[in-house]
């Protein structure tokens, strides 16, 4: 998306505000003997070591093609924070869930335990909030933080699994219908703040440093929304589809956890017999498996890629202004991969 919207249209100005902010944004905000900051993790990051100077002879012109497109520094470094944030939320996860492997190998808190687990992914947070405010940059801080609080409640939503309030005679089928729908747009909020808020609102931010104007950044937002909305779709879709060995998981992983996802959703519009082991989260013997083998039955499965790739659809579109670049196939390739991946 950095190099995606370099050659997109600028605020005015934005050039040499964003010159000075290369200069700085490693520097402490407070004084360094207060921060006492030596981490040594410091010195691993790539963009201490790769200084763009933006208004330098190797400056690029908008809307030219075949020639380098330059990285900020400040775009790199919000990589790794989106990273750091992103690796924090999956090691929170595994002590959530309990999962004993993370991508074919044991999960960090089978082996070192719930509290190191917690610890570490703490402890990156805390470092990518430190990195975060010295970008200096209030939207892009306000963006990050907000994804934070937003991965939380998502968490929280998911906990609740459907949306409550209401009981569904799932004997009749308008009732089931729109008990679905709510459950299903419950489901979509939940997906949206646990999987797609971090990929938007990192493509707005990474478009707000480089100077994009507010359409462009708007549509870098759009972009990673639909993309986030995609692939966790898919990856519901691989629970049901994909091998353990596949998908680096156990998979099945979301019924044990008595969790339901678009695909349980849709076979429940074929099959109302799913909605009460919905309500009751699969907890008996043979809910489970049940479960399974009627959304194998439904065209529940097929419905979710649709819905899949119709949002990848959207994530197109909303790019499809940005100049011709090779960031921007790079963009496109990313929907087609998200759409066809088995892990």
């Amino acid at each position: 998306m950095s190099r995606a919207t370099a050659v997109a249209p600028k605020r005015q100005s934005w050039r040499r505000a964003s010159a000075e902010l290369e200069k700085i944004f490693n520097n402490t905000v407070a004084p360094a003997e207060i921060l006492r900051d030596t981490n040594p993790d410091l010195a691993l990051l790539s963009s201490r070591l790769m200084p763009a100077d933006i208004l330098g002879p190797g400056e690029v012109a908008a809307g030219t093609t075949g020639e380098r497109v330059q990285v900020l520094g400040t775009q790199r470094r919000l990589a790794e924070i989106v990273e750091l944030i992103h690796t924090a939320t999956l090691l929170h996860d595994d002590v959530l869930d309990q999962a004993e492997t993370r991508r074919g190998n044991p999960s960090a808190n089978s082996l070192s335990g719930n509290k190191l687990s917690i610890l570490a992914g703490d402890y990156m947070l805390g470092r990518a909030s430190v990195y975060l405010a010295r970008l200096r940059n209030p939207e892009v801080i306000e963006l990050l933080a907000e994804v934070i609080a937003e991965l939380v409640k998502g968490e929280l939503l998911q906990l609740q699994n459907t949306a409550t309030g209401t009981t569904a005679d799932f004997t009749s089928k308008s009732s089931r219908e729109a008990h679905l729908r709510d459950s299903l747009e419950y489901y979509l909020e939940k997906t949206y703040l646990k999987s797609a808020s971090l990929i938007s609102k990192s493509c707005r931010a990474t478009a707000v440093l480089g100077g994009a104007t507010e359409d462009v950044a708007a549509k870098a937002y759009s972009y990673g929304r639909h993309l986030g909305l995609a692939f966790q779709l898919v990856d519901d879709v691989l629970d049901y589809t994909s091998s353990n060995d596949q998908i680096g998981k156990p998979a099945g992983a979301d019924l044990e956890l008595g969790l339901a996802t678009a695909p349980v959703f849709y076979a429940c519009e074929e099959f109302g017999e799913l909605g009460e082991l919905i309500e009751r989260r699969f907890c008996l013997d043979g809910d489970a498996e049940k479960a399974r083998a009627l959304v194998h039955k439904s065209n529940g499965i097929d419905r979710t890629l649709a819905l899949a790739g119709s949002f990848c659809d959207t994530a197109r579109q909303a790019i499809s202004s940005f100049p011709p670049s090779e960031a921007k196939d790079g963009l496109e390739e990313v929907l087609e991969m998200v759409l066809t991946r088995k892990r």
